[in-house]
């Protein structure tokens, strides 16, 4: 892979494992709606995907007011962010702060997108917010992944040209976002998600350089 100009994390599964704590939101809103869910659909199936169709996916069949999906929403929302308040620096991928000093040294733009509106909250728990240079979240975008709009408003944010990006991120619908931008794009995770559209496997970033991000 070429140097790129930019680096642009997704966070959730990338600097972070926040899914579990997504799963346990979402959990807590089917029992209290007496939903069967379960941690393989959580993993399977909403991985990626935002607050909505997260919530469409879990409700399916069952008929429910605009108002009340709404009400449902903002639920989940009140108990993940319950939830996160206990997070910590040490929720950080092993050696993240380094990998992200080393990317600034290398004169490289550092971009977090997430389609989360909470990633602002995540960014300031880990204590990362000092080596980005740009942050886009849910609150930025229209059309969430695999729409390209989040990378591509990222890319924008610090002034670089999309092909000149490489963005990092652990689901298919989001390296497929990246690549319908332009952009390269390293797949976070087991290689069978990814379906062979990234350009680069890594199973996580744990203690990675950036050497082994563009090497």
């Amino acid at each position: 892979m070429q140097k790129p100009k930019a680096i642009i994390f997704d966070l959730d599964g990338v600097l972070t494992d926040t899914s579990e704590y997504h799963y346990q939101a979402w959990k807590h809103l089917a029992d209290d709606l007496g939903i069967p869910f379960t941690h393989q659909e959580n993993d399977e199936h909403l991985r990626g995907v935002s607050r909505r169709e997260s919530l469409m996916y879990i409700i399916r069949d069952h008929n429910y007011t605009e108002a009340q999906i709404e009400e449902m929403m903002d639920r989940k929302n009140r108990y993940y962010n319950e939830l996160i308040k206990n997070m910590s620096p040490q929720d950080l991928v092993p050696g993240g702060k380094q990998l992200l000093q080393s990317i600034r040294d290398a004169g490289i733009k550092t971009a977090i997108a997430s389609g989360s509106k909470n990633a602002r909250i995540v960014i300031e728990r880990l204590d990362i917010m000092s080596y980005l240079d740009a942050v886009a979240d849910g609150y930025d975008i229209v059309n969430s992944k695999p729409a390209p709009d989040i990378f591509v408003f990222a890319a924008g944010m610090v002034n670089t040209p999309t092909p000149e990006c490489i963005v990092l991120e652990d689901a298919e619908a989001g390296v497929e976002a990246a690549k319908k931008g332009g952009m390269q794009a390293i797949g976070i995770g087991p290689a069978e998600r990814f379906q062979g559209i990234a350009d680069k496997v890594l199973p996580n970033l744990d203690y990675k350089t950036l050497n082994d991000l563009i090497n």
